[in-house]
């Protein structure tokens, strides 16, 4: 089965298992893992800050950065693709009443204008002030979008001319990197706060680490213990993220290649694609993400008409060359718009489901077969053949279920 739903699903490399075998530990809580103390070092070092934070997750790391910019009650500022939006289950309001608003964006690329034309620093005391902007690099849903290095620079100087506090979420900023060339240092300055995740395409089994000043970083420690997140003899799992961080950071040109290939095999612009994430538009993705399970080759839903496509370290360039074999032979899917829920509760373009329409124009096709006109098809004697009064001839209403 190759396996291309996430990055996420990586398995530690047998070099990696030794690494984290013969880690030395210590009790992180009271300081003291050697391998968790070092990777936190390296991580802050490279990409030009203080100091460093090991969490457990990228939406702990994300969290702890913006309760560190955005007090309660205070405004973040996001694209309404961000994953701290759409992606964390509402932890910045349920955990720091963290208030937020969107900008609109095309494949989540950054774009200063938009984020100038919604921030309201200093608001008063009868608006919501903005206190924080988050930026995303590179972009989940955007489909692994870099973000254009001019647009990021405005809106810093937006935000330090205004006092708003800046945090990037750079899960896949190694990404970003090997995409662009652009050097970490350079990616992750001027910004607040900044969260890296290890185990997404560098393929360690657990982890992220959040990067800022020494001021913040003591902060957000305190905040990891509060919010559960502290760990004890994590040396092992540092162990594995550091081994990530220093052999597999090149190798991610591989998987840029290999989406690529992938967005050859659906019709997608491979110059569209600019890291490891390929997003497809099918009319039922449900429908081409089981045909493609049964074929061997595992996507994910996003979105109504949109299926995901990641590659990653276990995905070779022959399972690549495999998987877009296999996606290129299923049936088209993108003949009509998908089918989804209006806001009334009818289907749009008619009362009738996809499947069911499509199995009326089977029927008709093997009476035609049979030698049976369609005309010659009654409804039957007790169905009316036209509609009752207040209703349409398509979709007629139906009693409302009490509630």
């Amino acid at each position: 089965m190759i396996d291309l739903r996430s990055d996420t699903v990586t398995r530690p490399t047998p070099a990696m298992r030794r690494a984290m075998v013969d880690a030395e530990v210590g009790d992180d809580v009271f300081g003291e893992d050697p391998e968790t103390t070092a990777l936190e070092q390296e991580v802050a070092a490279l990409l030009g800050h203080e100091a460093g934070l090991f969490t457990p997750s990228g939406s702990m790391a994300n969290q702890l950065g913006l309760r560190l910019l955005v007090g309660p009650g205070e405004e973040l500022l996001a694209d309404v693709q961000a994953h701290v939006v759409r992606a964390e289950l509402g932890a910045a309001a349920v955990f720091s009443g963290i208030t937020t608003r969107t900008w609109a964006s095309d494949r989540g690329r950054l774009v200063a204008d938009a984020v100038r034309a919604i921030a309201e620093p200093n608001a008063g005391a009868y608006s919501v002030s903005t206190t924080a902007i988050a930026v995303e690099n590179t972009h989940n849903f955007g489909g692994g979008t870099v973000q254009p290095v001019a647009e990021v620079r405005a809106v810093q100087e937006f935000a330090r001319e205004h006092g708003i506090g800046l945090h990037l979420d750079g899960a896949r900023l190694w990404n970003a990197h090997v995409a662009s060339g652009t050097p970490f240092p350079d990616l992750a300055s001027g910004f607040d706060t900044v969260s890296v995740c290890m185990s997404k395409g560098l393929g360690a089994p657990v982890g992220s680490v959040l990067v800022g000043s020494a001021d913040r970083i003591a902060a957000a420690r305190i905040w990891r213990k509060r919010y559960g997140g502290g760990m004890r003899q994590t040396g092992i799992l540092a162990a594995g993220a550091r081994y990530a961080l220093h052999e597999h950071v090149d190798r991610l040109a591989e998987d840029h290649a290999n989406a690529r290939v992938l967005a050859a095999a659906l019709d997608v612009d491979p110059e569209s694609v600019d890291t490891n994430i390929v997003f497809a538009q099918v009319s039922d993705p449900d429908t081409f993400v089981a045909a493609a399970e049964a074929a061997g080759v595992r996507v994910m839903r996003l979105g109504r008409t949109t299926v995901r496509l990641v590659t990653h370290l276990d995905v070779s360039a022959e399972d690549a060359a495999r998987a877009a074999e296999v996606l290129a032979a299923l049936p088209p899917l993108t003949s009509e718009p998908a089918q989804h829920p209006s806001a009334d509760g009818r289907r749009r373009r008619g009362c009738r489901p996809q499947v069911e329409r499509q199995r009326i124009r089977a029927d008709r096709v093997e009476r035609e077969r049979d030698g049976t006109r369609h005309d010659d098809v009654r409804p039957p004697a007790s169905r009316p053949r036209s509609p009752a009064p207040g209703r349409t001839a398509r979709c007629r209403a139906r009693p409302k279920r009490g509630r």
